[in-house]
């Protein structure tokens, strides 16, 4: 616990515990969220013709769908959780790795 409450520059286990409830709420609130967009947007699963690819198709689309609500939920529950700080500085530097960085120029 030590090791990486020094890492991410935390000074007590209590808001160590803070941010990993904010990761499991935001985890399952992405995933949640993420079928009722396909709805909305007219994407059901029934919509999808009845082949052997269709399924991939589908969930390809709902795995690339999690990604971006995880993003912003992740920043929205870390500043209901008053960890605001922690979260957007995690988001920038996580995104920066991943080659989006210039989101943030």
């Amino acid at each position: 616990m030590e090791k990486i409450k020094k890492y991410w520059g935390i000074s007590s286990t209590f808001q160590l515990i803070v941010i990993f409830i904010v990761f499991a709420i935001t985890g399952s609130a992405a995933v949640y969220v993420a079928k009722p967009f396909l709805n909305w947007v007219g994407l059901q699963r029934e919509g999808f013709p009845d082949v052997w690819w269709s399924g991939w198709v589908y969930w390809s689309l709902r795995i690339l769908l999690i990604f971006p609500f995880y993003q912003v939920l992740l920043v929205l529950f870390g500043w209901i959780f008053g960890q605001f700080t922690f979260f957007w500085n995690f988001e920038k530097k996580m995104l920066k790795r991943m080659g989006l960085g210039f989101l943030f120029n």
